[in-house]
């Protein structure tokens, strides 16, 4: 059994290693010249099942209010004459309801939690190395009311299965010292012990290349055009090569694990996929002094920034620009993540040699990823994880891998249909 999968990232890599786990020939078609080139690139590198809090809650429409008036607020909406965006905010503002966001977290923690076992099994079966840490993450506040608003949230999370402890500011600097340096404005912080850090482009990479000694045929520098259907059979994906040749593939099946283009791929065919991008951007530098810089993976809060440290490299990532398709930097948001965390850890990182990126993290209105079957029998969909990419690839991929090969997977989660 053939099967296409359009996407080279996380998530298309780890679908393919699950797949030729399960026997299928896998070939999988990457417009980049290599695998994780754009939004597994540069992440923030968390593993965070703690961080599976949906976007979309009853405190999210006065916080978005009050960020549109910021050029450097955590998330920017730029509006748009595309109706895509205004069909996802619509979503949005219908997931924040108390009932919608509790589903929403139970969903996304069961996922993350099989998720993470999932990467720590692959770990320990293929001895890949991508910079890991397995310190956990602490997530600190500097809002004495947005500490107070995060005992519910994790009070929920540890019900789950998932263990987030509340800490007063010592317990937090005493998980994380670096933090000492900001001891008065700390007011308190969750830590969740079992998550992890990493350089998801990395591991992408290793994995790849694993992939390969399996088998798996990888198509880079070639563009998926279109899937091309005959009533709700598949016939072919038309590629262009780097070159601009054209030509035809084919395939038993075909995964749609393209991110943020998974949609534009999806909507000939009738399928809306409720995904739109929101660009993300980070900061990579390298430690200037050791005793300044963290360790344990961090989530600043008010920043809505997360930090983790890659062997002797500092990252910096969050905000989300609701911008469409541009993938430009924008300096406002770069000197802004820079400036939030000078002031968070100074003389931690050097800030003279710091490299920015952003990426488009294929969002839908309620954090849940399109995992599962769509209405045409060969084709199938693993996109849609939005921040979350890196923590959902390797239980995604199990997933799909599993319900491609008529397997019940070992999770319960609302699959697509």
């Amino acid at each position: 059994m053939h099967v296409i999968i359009v996407g080279a990232g996380v998530i298309g890599v780890t679908s393919a290693w699950y797949l030729s786990e399960r026997g299928f020939e896998v070939t999988v078609v990457e417009r980049r010249a290599e695998p994780a080139a754009e939004t597994s690139f540069a992440n923030g590198g968390q593993v965070s099942t703690s961080h599976a809090e949906p976007w979309a809650n009853p405190g999210a429409p006065l916080k978005l209010l009050r960020w549109l008036v910021r050029a450097d607020s955590p998330l920017l909406f730029r509006p748009r004459a595309d109706w895509r965006q205004w069909l996802w905010l619509a979503g949005f503002l219908r997931e924040c309801t108390p009932q919608r966001t509790k589903h929403n977290l139970a969903q996304l923690v069961r996922l993350g939690l099989y998720s993470r076992a999932e990467l720590q099994s692959l770990r320990r079966d293929t001895g890949i190395r991508y910079d890991e840490t397995t310190r956990g993450i602490l997530h600190f506040y500097t809002d004495p009311a947005e500490f107070a608003a995060a005992r519910e949230p994790a009070r929920l999370m540890t019900e789950l299965g998932c263990e987030r402890r509340l800490l007063d500011a010592d317990e937090a600097i005493a998980v994380e010292p670096a933090l000492a340096a900001i001891r008065g404005r700390l007011a308190g912080a969750t830590y969740t012990a079992g998550d992890e850090s990493g350089d998801a482009c990395a591991f992408t990479r290793a994995l790849a290349e694993r992939c390969r000694q399996r088998g798996v045929r990888f198509l880079t520098g070639h563009r998926v055009t279109a899937l091309r259907a005959h009533g709700l059979h598949i016939d072919h994906a038309e590629l262009v090569d780097a070159d601009g040749a054209y030509r035809q593939l084919r395939a038993d099946r075909y995964l749609l694990a393209a991110g943020s283009w998974s949609p534009l791929l999806a909507e000939p065919l009738g399928l809306r996929l409720r995904v739109y991008p929101a660009k993300g951007y980070s900061l990579t530098m390298p430690v200037a002094d050791d005793r300044k810089a963290w360790r344990v993976s961090l989530t600043d809060d008010e920043g809505k920034l997360v930090f983790s440290r890659l062997g002797e490299r500092l990252r910096v990532a969050g905000t989300a620009e609701l911008s469409g398709w541009n993938q430009a930097l924008n300096p406002a948001r770069c000197e802004a993540i820079l400036r939030r965390t000078q002031q968070l850890f100074p003389g931690a990182g050097d800030a003279s040699r710091v490299q920015y990126w952003s990426g488009l993290r294929p969002a839908t209105p309620s954090n849940l990823p399109c995992l599962g079957a769509t209405r045409y029998p060969q084709l199938w969909l693993n996109t849609g994880h939005g921040t979350l990419g890196w923590t959902l690839a390797c239980g995604s991929g199990r997933a799909i891998a599993d319900l491609m090969s008529g397997r019940r997977p070992e999770l319960d989660f609302a699959f697509s249909r």
